[in-house]
């Protein structure tokens, strides 16, 4: 990850993406990006047509990017379980990462679990980055 580029990357994932939260899946896609970062993991983002409608609850707050813009969070809720502010996006992208444009990307580590094809993510350590760490 060290040699991921600056500016970041927007790259398209050659495999099945899903997210599970409170014992349901909330996310299943074919068509999630990812943008790699210099020193961090990559991001993934899901396109939001591809998340269970009603999950994604709009929060207070927002962040900045010096790459993507401005971002917007998500508190993801299904009736067994919630993870506050554990999802965000960028609803109106910087033009060089308009690919992810009505995407959302989750806290690997607030979530029951997340995959990558069939690899388990393990979430990147910290808070605020949320970077999905694979083989």
């Amino acid at each position: 990850m060290w040699d991921f580029p600056r500016p970041p990357a927007v790259e398209s994932v050659p495999a099945r993406v899903i997210v599970e939260l409170g014992g349901v899946v909330i996310a299943d896609t074919i068509n999630a990006v990812r943008v790699l970062e210099t020193a961090s993991p990559p991001t993934y983002y899901l396109p939001m047509a591809d998340v269970m409608p009603g999950v994604l609850v709009p929060c207070d707050g927002e962040s900045f990017c010096e790459w993507k813009g401005r971002a917007r969070y998500w508190t993801v809720s299904t009736p067994r379980r919630q993870a506050a502010r554990a999802a965000w996006g960028y609803p109106d992208p910087d033009r060089a990462f308009a690919a992810i444009a009505g995407y959302v990307a989750f806290y690997a580590g607030r979530m029951d679990a997340c995959r990558v094809g069939a690899d388990l993510v393990v979430p990147q350590p910290g808070a605020f980055y949320g970077g999905w760490i694979t083989p």
